[in-house]
């Protein structure tokens, strides 16, 4: 078979030696001169780098673990036809792990005069802004021997999004909200109640609900109804101190919190109250406030995006004095921290008066699952400690909600994954009795 091109060159010279300048040799070797002709017309050839225009376009932004598109447009200006290897950089965080290279490294072929586009396909595994870094360029000549190369900063922002994993749980919470609102009236008075209608008494109602003066106008017992108010005030408040740093699984403690404050935000929205959020350690990391109900969640998701643990103590007094200016008249403050005793004994519980005193509190904390699976290890020695050491931690963490719940305050304690139903049946709850 015949060889045509860069390989019947090499073939055909590759024997002969080349000169190579080396300070510490005494002087050149001989040079084959067809093959340095060869060389410096491949390179005169290849188009220059320096003077392509490239621009950017596409995604700004996109949730953890979807995909994002951004298009680079490469544009030749030159008399020569481009022939390139490029690589567009981005941080390592940018792709699952063993997918960078595929993603981010293009072949281009671009006519004099003309323009080409090559789109790189992210997969952030990470929140936050993901900033584009340099891309390097190979132009390569007819023959591929020489090449030139050169570097452009483009500069380009997406913002990873919180994933919302638990929002396949809104339409089951939704289902339930409409069941409190309308479908089925609450039949207990409470301060966040208000009068719907009257109906007849039937074996089981509370008699409490009875209307005297109703049911002297006509022969049957007439009870009132009662449904959820709306247009209440609800606070989520993110401790993103050094314990929402700890690591559950593969996430800290902090993103478990946020999937939680979605789904609730998400409810509350549609339950037609309004939501505010604060995210606080040694001062004021973010605050939403006053948005609609069709742009809070989008307010929160941004937000939340670039927020990150800080690993500092909470000032759980300054903490309190913003969520009371926050929340200037009677709400509910949902407060995502930690269940560890010494934050809550030497943190929280001094200032929780502050709290309670005007408004409704629950507390939401992630629990470790795998402090349960040690709970439940038997079979060896370091089984039965470890079992040991978890049912200790397990009491603990009973005793510090046990102690806030002796406040008024409503705890709920889970698992990331169940975290965000049970904060939702919480509400949902705190709903249908009235206390909302």
């Amino acid at each position: 078979m015949a060889l045509t091109g860069r390989a019947a060159l090499i073939a055909a010279l590759g024997s002969v030696p080349i000169g190579i300048w080396d300070p510490s040799w005494t002087g050149i070797l001989a040079v084959n001169a067809p093959l340095a002709a060869a060389c410096a017309c491949d390179f005169a050839l290849a188009a220059p780098v320096r003077r392509l225009g490239l621009s950017r376009s596409g995604a700004t932004s996109a949730r953890q673990g979807d995909t994002a598109d951004v298009t680079l447009t490469v544009a030749n200006p030159s008399g020569r036809p481009l022939r390139a290897r490029l690589r567009d950089a981005w941080p390592p965080s940018s792709w699952q792990p063993g997918t960078e290279t595929a993603s981010s490294r293009h072949s281009l072929t671009v006519p004099p005069g003309e323009r080409r586009r090559a789109t790189t396909r992210l997969r952030p595994t990470r929140r936050g802004d993901r900033q584009a870094d340099r891309i390097t360029i190979r132009s390569y000549g007819p023959l591929g021997l020489f090449t030139r190369q050169g570097t452009h900063r483009v500069p380009w922002t997406v913002r990873v999004l919180p994933p919302f994993t638990s929002r396949k749980h809104l339409p089951s919470k939704l289902a339930r909200l409409r069941e409190l609102d309308g479908r089925t009236s609450v039949l207990t008075r409470g301060e966040g109640t208000e009068f719907d209608s009257l109906r007849e008494y039937v074996p089981g109602d509370d008699t409490r609900s009875i209307d005297w003066r109703a049911t002297a106008r006509q022969s049957n017992v007439a009870v009132r109804t009662w449904r959820p108010e709306r247009d209440r005030h609800i606070l989520l408040v993110l401790d993103t101190g050094r314990t929402s740093a700890g690591r559950v699984g593969d996430a800290p403690r902090l993103d478990a919190s946020m999937d939680a404050a979605l789904l609730l935000a998400a409810l509350a929205s549609r339950a037609g109250d309004r939501v505010d959020l604060l995210a606080h350690d040694r001062r004021v990391r973010a605050l939403v406030q006053g948005r609609t109900a069709g742009d809070v969640l989008p307010s929160l998701v941004n937000a939340m995006a670039t927020l990150e643990p800080e690993l500092v103590e909470t000032d759980a007094r300054g903490l309190a004095a913003t969520a009371v200016r926050a929340a200037p008249r009677r709400s509910l403050i949902v407060l995502f921290t930690t269940l560890d005793a010494a934050p809550i004994e030497e943190g929280l519980l001094p200032v929780l008066p502050q709290l309670t005193q005007r408004h409704t509190v629950l507390v939401a904390s992630v629990a470790d699952p795998h402090v349960s699976h040690m709970a439940d290890a038997r079979g060896d020695v370091d089984a039965v400690y470890e079992a040991a050491a978890a049912a200790q931690a397990q009491s603990e963490r009973r005793r510090t909600a046990d102690r806030l719940r002796r406040y008024g305050v409503t705890v709920v304690d889970a698992t990331p994954d169940a975290l965000p139903p049970a904060l939702a049946d919480a509400y949902l709850e705190l709903k249908a009795t009235g206390r909302l």
